[in-house]
């Protein structure tokens, strides 16, 4: 015992450095998700930026990216209105 402090394992060192990153796809403006009425974060859907449509990525909801903008609650609400409405 070196300074009177035991040394963690290294699992617990792991956890320590892992971070919940909160601006993930389902609450970004271009995540279209295949069930807008139940999308959550396990919910798939296309990436619809401009300048990743193209790629016709498949993402999660939980997944995130550096171009995240967030989706106003007005803006759900008519997809939802929409799909709804389908």
């Amino acid at each position: 015992m070196s300074g009177g402090k035991e040394e963690e394992p290294e699992p617990q060192k792991s956890l320590k450095r892992l971070t919940w990153q909160y601006e993930n796809c389902l609450s970004c403006v271009w995540f279209q998700a295949n069930d807008p009425l139940n999308a959550d974060i396990l919910e798939r859907g296309l990436c619809i930026h401009p300048k990743l449509k193209a790629f016709n990525l498949l993402v999660s909801g939980r997944d995130w990216c550096n171009l995240f903008t967030e989706i106003r609650q007005k803006q759900i609400d008519l997809i939802q209105e929409k799909a709804a409405k389908e």
